[in-house]
């Protein structure tokens, strides 16, 4: 195994986020996607989670656009974590612009922070990152002993199929250009049984599953009932799912 594995940090995948990292708060650029599906992943987490005055973690938090919305709905106290530091510097200066003092970045990996800090937020976060980390289970394991014993996880991730394949790879990066190419690798996509059982082993319960899509048509995304290709789980501690 190689040392990256071991950490289970991929440098390839900092290294490219990075090299985006003075982009991230540009809406037109190649975060355009996660800054339009922003608004359905937050109101998603808090319809679930009930953000407000909660604490909150955002696990591969990028450039802070999901940590930062968060904090501005409500949370008492959001923490953004990822493993790059210049995307991390880009969420702070954005928040320190917008005057959202309820919100802190930190570079460390979630496996650290949930031995140093374990069952210690309501709410924990990770959006669309497990795909591009060499043990996504290593990652559910440890947001499971971050979350307090009535907490609330979320994971978004993209689904390993033909049509993810087609829609997130060959659509997504090549046709239409929503993400940069070389985003995403097929190969580590995760399918709603495979997460479930990570979340499992864990010691979680999946509560809910939401589809997302886009329509070429009006260029909008909406949340479904369809996980073909990308989606989203809530869980609860298996002692108190319900």
């Amino acid at each position: 195994m190689s040392a990256n594995a071991q950490h289970n940090v991929d440098s390839g995948e900092i290294e490219k986020f990075s090299l985006l990292a003075h982009k991230w708060w540009d809406k037109t650029g190649e975060f355009k996607p996660l800054h339009d599906i922003n608004p359905l992943r937050l109101g998603y987490i808090d319809a679930i989670g009930q953000l407000a005055g909660k604490t909150v973690l955002d696990v591969g938090c990028g450039g802070g656009i999901l940590a930062e919305s968060m904090a501005k709905l409500g949370a008492a106290q959001v923490t953004g974590i990822d493993m790059a530091e210049k995307s991390l510097r880009a969420a702070e200066a954005h928040a320190q612009e917008q005057g959202v003092g309820n919100v802190g970045y930190r570079c460390v990996r979630v496996e650290d922070l949930a031995e140093e800090r374990p069952h210690s937020f309501d709410v924990v976060t990770c959006m669309e990152m497990m795909e591009h980390v060499p043990d996504p289970a290593a990652i559910v394991a440890a947001c499971a002993k971050l979350v307090k014993p009535e907490g609330t996880v979320f994971f978004s991730t993209i689904n390993r199929n033909p049509k993810s394949y087609v829609h997130a790879i060959l659509g997504a990066e090549y046709i239409l250009g929503l993400v940069p190419r070389g985003t995403h690798d097929w190969q580590k996509f995760i399918t709603p049984a495979e997460l479930a059982r990570m979340c499992r082993r864990a010691g979680l319960d999946v509560v809910d599953t939401k589809g997302m899509g886009y329509n070429l048509l009006t260029k909008v995304y909406s949340l479904n009932g369809n996980t073909d290709v990308n989606y989203m789980v809530a869980c609860k501690p298996a002692f108190q799912a319900v």
